[in-house]
């Protein structure tokens, strides 16, 4: 530990740091990484083949169904069927849009969104009628909640 100065009046000790050596260090540190930096960027050139190829795994297709607080069934939003018509006869639209797809691609995904005021049995009907076209993915879009 430094004390103060050869003054005999003060005998509190020096609470001042020292930061010579730390700056000393950090520019030898610099130093060292810029001049090691350039080096590490160095590549090898190499000339490789052109060639065309397919990609491996083409990203599956989505459908976005959404039900509003009506009841109303909406695929990518457009509406599936018009809006006075029958539940019964919107289900069986749906069904046969989504069969082909489900058949053709067996990685289809479907993302249903519905309206907090849409009824439990409606989005029922819908669940059953996607499992009943084949499709195996099923996912549901909520917001999340503001903490």
């Amino acid at each position: 530990m430094s004390f103060g100065s050869f003054d005999s009046g003060t005998s509190r000790p020096m609470v001042d740091i020292n930061t010579t050596p730390l700056v000393d260090v950090m520019l030898v540190l610099l130093i060292i990484f810029l001049v090691t930096a350039p080096l590490m960027t160095q590549a090898i050139k190499v000339d490789l083949p052109q060639a065309s190829a397919q990609p491996a795994d083409a990203e599956p297709e989505t459908v976005r169904l959404t039900l509003d607080a009506n009841g109303a069934l909406f695929w990518n939003d457009e509406a599936v069927a018009a809006a006075d018509a029958d539940p019964k006869s919107t289900l069986a639209a749906l069904e046969s849009r989504l069969q082909p797809m489900a058949s053709a691609d067996s990685r289809l995904e479907v993302q249903l969104s519905a309206d907090r005021d849409t009824r439990y049995q409606r989005i029922a009907e819908v669940m059953a009628t996607v499992k009943k076209a084949g499709v195996a993915k099923l996912g549901f879009v909520t917001m999340p909640t503001a903490e």
